[in-house]
């Protein structure tokens, strides 16, 4: 299956072209030849008009081209009404999109109103109750025709109206039903849009798009190829835009490493019409992140490139890091095989580092570039290896992208019957001005993040950061988030919306505050329950909202603790945490990758 038209060289999926809103006056024109459009979502009521049209406009200033507004239920949807006029007499046609879950009847209200519905097929008359049931082929047929009946209406009123639709999977939210003929699966997924994606093309409508979202960066990758190989399958006019996104990324760098990993290796892939970068932040800060990030990967890609013909030496659909032998890196420090992915830094960077590294610091070089016995080759050329324990990896100052570079390396060592441990660096070359911190944590997790995910890399380089404690911090910040190694506790937070019964960025910081010592425990901030279970599935622990000032603890995805007051809930999660064996005390030492 083709899921792009090349790994190796860069070129824009096609698309048919989806309309949201009046294109003529600020509607925008999503898919094929135009931009990458960028979006966000307010966080406020949705039954508070003035809030809404506020964080509206605060959105279309910071460059926001569509607004997704949450509708829980039809109360909720009919007051869509008075936002959207409040938008257009501030003088901005935004499209806006009512976010729907649970409720048909909502949806059907909101369309009223609103350039865009998006429906969760996980949700939208299904079911998620974690039962575990057989369903013979009778009894599907069946739950799909009562799905149609439900979701039928929606669609012919988006015809009627000339609305858009999204349909938007989520790994957090598939149904029992799906759940229980393809399991907690990228297949599930798109099983599960493509089931609603036949119901609209059965009656003719075609102006939708579809998501794939996650919140962990190697499932949304799966998830979006295995989506685009599958409509090019079934044929040309299934060529429907795709929208990007890493759900419950969290707050910091660590979201905006785990959003640009996702969402930049798919943008590097030609996948994606539509982005956004979900943070626990003020919305606004999200479309800077997106305008940072679709800056960078026309630097990144590359047009022209010869694609060369090397087999891939990983499978895009399926993740599994690539086998190699273990060999030693440094004194004590090996890579490859089953050691877990090493940090290597430069000469320069050590000498920089060496006076502050503590004994027992998690964060520390494993190994210094210029004393490795590395093998740097040109990929493009032939080259011979004598042994499969040779490090090896790209030299620099090679007119290739980096991406390209290292999957053109492995494919090259796959065919000469290798299995040599490669050092991933996140650029080849260097200009005169150095990056801005920003940037160049952008970059490095778009590059070094898309290669983890593609189970390639044993070792990594970063140096497009030019300092050395921020560059040593973002390579461990790169392996947390692509999900390779874990050396501090890791965060699973939504961006909040309508439907958050707590302030997330106030809660996130408390739990952070009590909890950020516990290395390797993962726990999961969920502002609701729409896709908090789900999405907590590989988490230790949770903490989500269950009504308005009351919390539920899950330890996984099993809720364990009800109806807990908001001022206790944090001191609950932390006995919770006790409880279960993972709690350490402060050791008041700092950790220094942040």
């Amino acid at each position: 299956m083709n899921y792009c038209a090349s790994p190796y060289r860069h070129a824009r999926r096609d698309t048919r072209p989806v309309v949201i809103g009046d294109f003529e006056n600020g509607g925008v024109l999503v898919g094929s030849s135009n931009p990458v459009v960028r979006q966000s979502m307010i966080t406020c009521s949705t039954l508070d008009t003035d809030a809404c049209i506020q964080q509206s406009m605060a959105l279309v200033e910071a460059g926001c081209q569509i607004i997704r507004i949450t509708a829980q239920t039809k109360r909720y949807a009919a007051n869509l009404e008075s936002i959207v006029a409040g938008i257009r007499a501030r003088g901005s046609n935004v499209p806006v999109v009512a976010d729907i879950h649970f409720k048909p009847d909502a949806a059907l209200e909101a369309v009223k109103w609103c350039e865009m519905v998006r429906v969760n097929p996980g949700n939208y008359a299904d079911s998620k109750k974690f039962n575990i049931r057989e369903y013979t082929d009778e009894q599907y047929a069946e739950e799909l025709t009562r799905i149609e009946a439900e979701f039928a209406p929606l669609v012919e009123e988006c015809k009627t109206r000339n609305r858009a639709l999204r349909i938007g999977t989520n790994h957090g939210s598939l149904s029992d039903r799906i759940m229980n003929r393809y399991g907690d699966t990228p297949l599930g997924m798109v099983e599960s849009a493509l089931e609603f994606a036949h119901i609209a093309r059965e009656r003719g409508f075609h102006n939708f798009k579809f998501s794939m979202k996650s919140s962990n960066p190697k499932v949304m990758i799966e998830c979006y190829r295995l989506l685009a190989a599958r409509l090019t399958k079934l044929g040309p006019d299934w060529n429907y835009p795709l929208h990007l996104g890493v759900t419950e990324a969290g707050d910091g760098e660590d979201g905006r490493i785990k959003s640009a990993i996702g969402i930049g290796s798919l943008l590097c892939d030609g996948l994606g019409d539509t982005i956004r970068v979900s943070l626990t932040e003020d919305s606004p800060n999200e479309i800077a992140v997106c305008n940072d990030l679709l800056a960078q990967i026309p630097g990144l890609t590359d047009t022209t490139a010869d694609t060369l013909d090397v087999p891939l030496a990983y499978d895009p659909f399926d993740y599994a890091r690539r086998a190699t032998p273990e060999i030693e890196l440094a004194d004590g420090i090996k890579c490859g095989g089953e050691q877990t992915i090493r940090v290597v830094v430069t000469q320069a960077a050590w000498d920089k580092l060496v006076t502050r590294i503590q004994p027992g610091d998690d964060v520390k070089p494993e190994a210094i570039y210029e004393e490795l016995n590395v093998m740097e080759v040109d990929p493009r050329e032939a080259f011979s290896i004598n042994c499969d324990t040779q490090l090896v990896t790209v030299k620099d100052d090679l007119d290739l992208p980096t991406i390209t570079a290292f999957r053109l390396l492995a494919g090259r060592i796959k065919a000469l019957g290798r299995t040599n441990p490669i050092l991933l660096k996140d650029c080849l070359h260097f200009g005169d001005t150095p990056l801005e911190p920003n940037i160049a944590l952008l970059r490095a997790a778009v590059v070094i993040g898309s290669l983890l995910c593609d189970g390639i890399g044993d070792t990594i380089l970063v140096r497009g950061e030019s300092g050395a404690g921020q560059s040593l911090r973002l390579a461990y910040n790169i392996l947390q988030a692509a999900g390779c190694r874990s050396f501090k506790t890791d965060y699973v937070a939504c961006p909040s919306c309508g439907r958050t019964l707590f302030d997330l960025q106030e809660v996130t910081a408390r739990i952070k505050a009590r909890t950020e010592h516990l290395k390797g425990v993962k726990i999961a901030i969920m502002g609701c329950i729409v896709n908090g279970p789900g999405e907590m599935a590989d988490a230790d622990f949770g903490y989500v909202g269950g009504a308005p000032n009351k919390i539920n603890l899950y330890v996984g995805r099993e809720p364990v603790r009800f109806n807990i007051p908001e001022a206790e809930a944090v001191e609950s999660l932390v006995e919770l945490i006790r409880e279960h064996g993972k709690w350490v005390e402060p050791s008041g030492e700092t950790v220094h990758a942040g």
